[in-house]
């Protein structure tokens, strides 16, 4: 042991408030990223720049949830152009990967797609989305912006508690699992020692730090469409993969039109499909046909879950690759189908969806800068470390995406070569009369948008600050009728939901509840921010 207390052992609640600044603000799960996107600002940087020099730091001091194979989605506020822009960066499937392939070379998992494996990876969009955002928005070069992410893997960063915590898991169930040949490069870049790195242990990962700094000089070229993109080919051929450099060559992130809920004088903005924050669009569209009430009212609290359940039931029979749904998405969110919804929650809990949501791994930030620029970004290898694929000699770590195509052909998210496949991750965005109020999220696998609307309905129906709003205890619908809470939600609340028809549960593993960030910016322009307190988070601002 490193030292002679348990960082995790809290003895008594620990407070933490809301943080005011006028020069700027970066709120992250992981203190190095936030500095490091303070330190752009500093240097002259914008909120983009910093967002891409957070994204790409969080690679390496939060492998346990991202790298450099992950997806991301971004909601960028420009003041110059007065809008607010989406970029979508998640990645397709290999044009050779098909459900009947998969089947038919017994890649499946009792008819199911494999978690683990190069069969689950798909293309990896996170290092597209840096280079798309560095090139519309970005002051500074992009080897500039991520200059932070180069010195930390190489010259190392000390591991944070719940981090340490993650990367323990990760490794023990690896350790059991994971035996194949493809998986040997995990074990030497996250495992060197043989073990998870200790709470406070300097970590350092050189192959990633190399790889950092070609993409920056290459402007990202090496990653899709040169060396990076060829030694990637290489293993998954070795491997029986499907992804192939044609695949990485063709990649480019969607510039796309975010969608809209009108909430009590407040416009929600999410990613369109394929991404899942249609499903909190959805659960708000419902919840404001109802008066608030108080906040720990028990009638109150049923409708906020089965407004998730029946957002959850139509994202799951409808919700995947844009081109591929057979209904109009923006149906699902118009008024008349929310006042529709509403009507039939009743006084009793329902079961509406048999889905079941996987965990997950996924980090989020938001930025702000003195000119009004906002950024809400959110970057993932799905399941904690992802596909357990690391390229070998390169410290890309790929994201196991794939994982969530269904093999039923009969599923709107059936696997198909092309297609985008249903996807968790969503940044969040708040406007008021036209005007930006700022970016949150909370990240957490099928959590998220469930976060969401707690989030929203915190700072819109309560008056809570952004500290408060991510601090109020939550709950979390698993399935059917299953309700998870936190160890701090009110023991009343939740046997008044129990009455309700609601099978409630405590769950002490804090993390799985989400983990936000959140930025406001108040008329005269001062940036108040609240971070989860539920992991390592950390404010930097001037």
């Amino acid at each position: 042991m490193l030292t002679h207390f348990d960082p995790l052992a809290q003895r008594w609640p620990s407070q933490r408030f809301p943080l005011y600044a006028r020069g700027g603000m970066v709120n992250c799960s992981s203190p190095q990223a936030a500095a490091a996107g303070l330190e752009v600002l500093r240097l002259g940087g914008n909120a983009v720049d910093a967002a891409v020099a957070a994204a790409s730091t969080l690679t390496v001091t939060e492998p346990t949830s991202n790298g450099l194979g992950s997806d991301a989605f971004a909601l960028v506020w420009s003041e110059k152009e007065r809008r607010l822009l989406g970029l979508n960066a998640s990645g397709p499937a290999p044009m050779l990967a098909d459900a009947e392939r998969v089947l038919a070379e017994g890649k499946d998992r009792d008819g199911k797609m494999p978690a683990h494996g190069w069969t689950s990876v798909t293309v990896p969009g996170a290092v597209g989305a840096w280079c798309a955002l560095n090139e519309c928005f970005g002051r500074r070069s992009l080897a500039e912006d991520l200059a932070p992410a180069v010195h930390y893997a190489r010259e190392g960063w000390p591991c944070a508690p719940n981090l340490a915590q993650a990367w323990r898991h990760a490794f023990e169930h690896y350790r059991k699992t994971l035996t194949a040949p493809c998986f040997d490069a995990w074990f030497r870049t996250f495992a060197p020692e043989g073990r998870a790195p200790e709470a406070g242990e300097l970590v350092r990962l050189p192959d990633h730090a190399d790889t950092l700094a070609e993409i920056g000089a290459t402007g990202g070229e090496s990653f899709y469409r040169g060396a990076l993109a060829r030694r990637i080919d290489e293993e998954s051929r070795k491997f029986g993969g499907y992804l192939r450099y044609e695949d990485l060559a063709a990649y480019r992130p969607l510039w796309v039109e975010p969608i809209r809920v009108g909430y009590r004088g407040y416009e929600v903005c999410e990613i369109p499909p394929n991404g899942q924050g249609i499903v909190a669009l959805m659960a708000l569209n419902i919840l404001k046909e109802f008066e608030p009430g108080a906040w720990d009212d028990p009638l109150c609290c049923h409708r906020r879950i089965e407004a998730i359940k029946l957002a959850f039931a139509d994202a799951f029979r409808h919700v995947t690759d844009p081109a591929c749904m057979t209904v109009d998405y923006r149906d699902l969110i118009r008024p008349e189908y929310g006042a529709l919804r509403a009507r039939e929650i009743g006084e009793r809990a329902e079961i509406r969806s048999a889905a079941v949501p996987p965990r997950s791994g996924t980090v989020y930030l938001c930025c702000a800068d003195a000119e009004g620029n906002m950024v809400s970004y959110i970057q993932s290898n799905y399941m904690g470390f992802g596909s357990g694929i690391v390229v070998g000699g390169t410290g890309i770590a790929l994201q196991n995406r794939g994982a969530d195509f269904s093999l039923d052909p009969a599923s709107a998210n059936v696997l198909r070569p092309g297609k985008r496949s249903y996807h968790t991750i969503i940044p969040g965005f708040l406007m008021k009369g036209g005007q930006p109020v700022g970016p949150f999220g909370v990240m957490g696998g099928y959590m998220q948008p469930q976060g969401h609307v707690q989030v929203v309905t915190n700072y819109v129906d309560y008056a809570m600050d952004p500290q408060q709003a991510l601090d109020a205890p939550r709950w979390q619908w698993l399935r059917d009728g299953r309700v998870t809470v936190e160890s701090r939600f009110d023991a009343n609340l939740a046997r008044a939901l129990q009455r309700r028809g609601h099978r409630i549960s405590l769950n002490l593993d804090t993390p799985s509840f989400g983990r936000g960030q959140m930025i406001v910016r108040l008329p005269d322009g001062v940036l108040v921010g609240g971070t989860e307190s539920r992991t390592d988070s950390n404010i930097a601002l001037f």
